[in-house]
């Protein structure tokens, strides 16, 4: 059986290593060959169409003739139920299975048939997910608010933007790239810069 994995943390200090390591000694006891993997480290919040990483690996997989996609957890595939679901139906579209490691559920049969206790598994734990990100969220903006009205101050110091000049010696490795006429999304890619860095370089150098 033919697989890949796909990765993804959402900061730069955060590793993939472990993600990928597990489901790479998954695959071994279950005699699958591993054709690719992808990793990335990008932002949870992004949408599929802003996560290359996943972009390029649901082009592989249709063109590949794969017959499964292994990855940690739901999070790591879409920040929403909709997002998951939409990754999970382009899969389905191409009779490629999604194997969830920590719940160790998957989409289709080995009859390329839908599981529908798995469907229903994946929208109750994505709408349990979303539901405690928002939790999270409107804590942290009800601590923001407590802070401010105790006379607290919430953001940047003064005069903590960085200097032009600086900005572009701190990111050479993007300057580069972009001079050399590569994009955005690849020079994202190449050095695992975010986005935003990536477009705020770009706008320095033009």
């Amino acid at each position: 059986m033919k697989v890949v994995i796909y990765s993804r943390v959402s900061t730069n200090s955060q590793d993939f290593k472990r993600q990928t390591e597990e489901l790479m000694e998954f695959s071994k006891k279950n005699n699958y060959e591993i054709v690719n993997i992808f990793e990335e480290k990008i932002s949870g919040g992004k949408t599929n169409e802003e996560r290359p990483q996943l972009m390029e690996m649901i082009n592989f997989v249709k063109i590949n003739k794969i017959d499964k996609v292994l990855c940690w957890e739901l999070s790591r595939i879409g920040r929403n139920t909709i997002e998951v679901l939409k990754t999970i139906q382009l899969l389905n579209e191409n009779c490629i299975s999604l194997y969830i490691k920590n719940h160790n559920i998957e989409t289709l049969n080995d009859k390329c048939e839908i599981n529908p206790m798995s469907q229903f598994l994946i929208q109750i734990l994505t709408s349990v997910s979303e539901m405690e990100k928002t939790q999270i969220r409107q804590r942290i903006k009800s601590g923001y608010e407590s802070f401010r009205k105790n006379g607290g101050v919430v953001g940047r110091k003064i005069g903590f933007k960085k200097d032009n000049e600086a900005l572009l010696t701190e990111h050479k490795d993007v300057v580069k790239l972009l001079k050399q006429g590569y994009s955005v999304r690849k020079t994202m890619k190449l050095t695992e810069k975010s986005s935003g860095t990536v477009q705020k370089i770009k706008k320095l150098i033009i």
